[in-house]
């Protein structure tokens, strides 16, 4: 991924809001940009600095000797999943359930940066079946998830499995782009989704 990555790969996903309330939202992920994390402050009431130091802060694969930290992201106005700022750092889809809580949980990173600089994930496709993903909180406290499948999707295909699952368990899916590069529209060809279940 490129610190743009107009991409034309629409599909519908489902942001559960509590037992009762969900609400559907465009994903075409396209002109992403990524919100910084939020420092924790003192001034912050008890209950909101507890809730942000449990929030993702830290994304480490050994089998790929990746330790990145996590961004924050939503949707651009486009309707689109923003990514990270930079080539090192990932973007956690925090309107989505966090890692760990029942669900998909779905983070982002670079691959293909422009002049030669290494990405993220430029080895995602490395990891097999049975690797393990930790993912920390602000807390210390990790959890650890195991590849269970690894998928390419045509940039126009139907993702919707990424972003919505119901089968009442914790999931945490990594995504970034891979195929061939289309000078044209800024974009590559395909997506590279590793899935994953927490342990």
């Amino acid at each position: 991924m490129h610190s743009k990555i107009p991409l034309k790969w629409s599909v519908i996903i489902l942001v559960i809001a509590g037992a009762t309330f969900s609400s559907a939202i465009i994903f075409i992920a396209k002109d992403f940009c990524a919100n910084p994390i939020l420092p924790m402050s003192s001034s912050l009431p008890q209950d909101l600095r507890q809730v942000r130091a449990e929030l993702p802060v830290r994304l480490v694969i050994p089998a790929l000797n990746i330790d990145a930290t996590i961004e924050y992201v939503g949707l651009t106005l486009q309707g689109a999943m923003a990514v990270p700022t930079g080539p090192t750092s990932t973007a956690w889809f925090d309107l989505g359930p966090r890692p760990g809580e029942n669900g998909s949980a779905v983070i982002a990173g670079h691959e293909g940066w422009k002049d030669g600089v290494r990405a993220v994930f430029d080895d995602l496709y490395k990891l097999r079946i049975g690797d393990k993903v930790y993912v920390e909180d602000g807390q210390n406290a990790t959890t650890t998830f195991v590849v269970h499948g690894i998928r390419t999707y045509d940039q126009n295909g139907d993702a919707a499995e990424i972003f919505n699952s119901d089968d009442g368990r914790a999931h945490l899916n990594l995504i970034t782009c891979e195929g061939i590069w289309n000078a044209a529209e800024k974009s590559y060809s395909n997506r590279l989704v590793v899935f994953t279940d927490m342990e």
